[in-house]
């Protein structure tokens, strides 16, 4: 289809390369592959964003050619570093997510993140996105919009550009607003909390569909008043796996790649881990504990509690290239959900990732979790609560039993169908649905 008859879809997002982490991949990837579907992607960015870290490999899945636009935004997070006595130049840690050690500093942070910087703190980027997408939508023709929130900035300035042009919005949600598992966490006020609400019901009221990353949080918002709603999974990309060196592990590893907070601390399968060590000793010998990213001193509290931690690979945060090999060449995939009360509704989008790695994927969390479904309908692993030492032994005992006699496999099904690529179908198909 020749560029000129594609329709045109305004992407509003603050995560864009360089951003590092998980949460740039969604509408990175929506604009990777619109263009198969017959939709020509035009970016509105941040131009000097405070992200936590930094991936330049991320560059390489920006289509070539498509519209790029940013303006400046201006965010605390300097200020805060200032205040507790960090260094300019240090990674900003989410406090709400993952510590060093929270200080009080953190805690009158997490207060007046929630109570002032409403509904998050790149507040500040509203207004002037507004301002400069408005003169540019007065000058260029746009079929539909679309962001992807949190940060649910991204949500107020697609609300306002529809709202003001009459343009169709699809609202997409990485995570729920007032739902969020954190949002509890923010010690918000009774007028910060009814704010909140009301910009979010605005956001269900205006968007022509909205979009969520799983089946129960797209039930959990049907139930406070959003329309439309329908589902698109994270998914994997399979260009990005195409490039990995298949090298299994030689020893006994278990992997996580990515942020690891408090809210996932998974005492039972670290004293597991930690009595077969003291029990067999092939077993400590062999047993590698590898997680790359941010990682709460209470899960290296844990660790060391356990004698785990001579065993254990922590190196901070790596390239999402190397977290992708790392992950492919595992012997065991740990993917332990959040500890909160909508956890059943958790897909983390690294589930994906282990699903296309076909490596044995060990899930902590509930027992009626969309993950679990997903797993065990796919093959691909088990699904256990946090304090089911049974059930964790013996999933490790049999799967280190395998790998000793190289025999440590899944025979995953029917992924396919959450690929990234399958998934922008989907949403493609959600854009001409709006925009007839």
């Amino acid at each position: 289809m020749d560029l000129k008859e594609k329709k045109k879809v305004l992407i509003i997002t603050y995560y864009w390369p360089p951003s590092g982490g998980v949460g740039v991949h969604r509408c990175l990837k929506f604009a990777k592959y619109l263009r198969d579907f017959g939709w020509e992607p035009v970016v509105y960015t941040a131009e000097n964003a405070h992200y936590p870290y930094f991936d330049d490999t991320n560059f390489v899945h920006i289509p070539e050619g498509i519209t790029i636009l940013k303006q400046p935004i201006w965010e605390p997070y300097n200020m805060f570093k200032l205040a507790s006595g960090r260094k300019p130049s240090s990674a900003m840690n989410n406090p709400v997510h993952v510590r060093d050690k929270r200080t009080w500093v953190d805690n009158l942070a997490i207060w007046i993140r929630g109570n002032f910087f409403i509904p998050d703190a790149r507040k500040f980027w509203i207004k002037p996105s507004v301002k400069y997408l408005s003169k540019w939508l007065k000058e260029n023709h746009i079929d539909a919009i679309l962001s992807d929130g949190p940060p649910h900035t991204n949500t107020v300035i697609a609300c306002r550009l529809s709202k003001t042009f009459n343009i169709p919005w699809l609202a997409d949600y990485q995570d729920p607003w007032t739902q969020v598992d954190y949002y509890k966490l923010l010690k918000l006020t009774r007028w910060a909390h009814k704010k909140h609400v009301r910009m979010e019901q605005e956001a269900f009221n205006t968007a022509a569909k909205t979009t969520i990353a799983s089946p129960t949080w797209k039930k959990d918002l049907e139930s406070i008043g959003a329309k439309n709603v329908d589902v698109i999974f994270w998914g994997y990309d399979e260009q990005e796996f195409q490039a990995v060196t298949s090298n299994l592990d030689a020893k006994f590893s278990i992997t996580h790649a990515g942020m690891l907070g408090f809210d996932r601390l998974p005492e039972t399968f670290f004293k597991v881990l930690g009595d077969m060590k003291k029990e067999t000793e092939s077993f400590s010998e062999n047993l590698s504990i590898q997680f790359p990213g941010m990682v709460d001193y209470s899960i290296v509290e844990e660790l060391r509690k356990n004698n785990l931690l001579e065993n254990c690979w922590l190196p901070g945060t790596i390239s999402r290239t190397d977290a992708i090999e790392r992950t492919f060449n595992s012997q065991v995939l740990f993917l332990p959900l959040n500890k909160a009360e909508n956890a059943q509704g958790r897909i983390p989008g690294k589930l994906f990732e282990c699903l296309r790695a076909r490596r044995p994927i060990l899930v902590l969390g509930p027992n009626n979790s969309d993950v679990k479904k997903i797993v065990e309908q796919n093959f691909s692993g088990n699904s256990f609560e946090y304090d089911d030492y049974k059930g964790i032994r013996t999933f490790v005992e049999n799967r280190y039993n395998l790998f000793l006699n190289n025999n440590n496999s899944v025979q995953s099904a029917n992924i396919e169908q959450y690929s990234v690529k399958n998934q922008v179908g989907k949403v493609a198909e959600y854009l001409n649905e709006i925009s007839k």
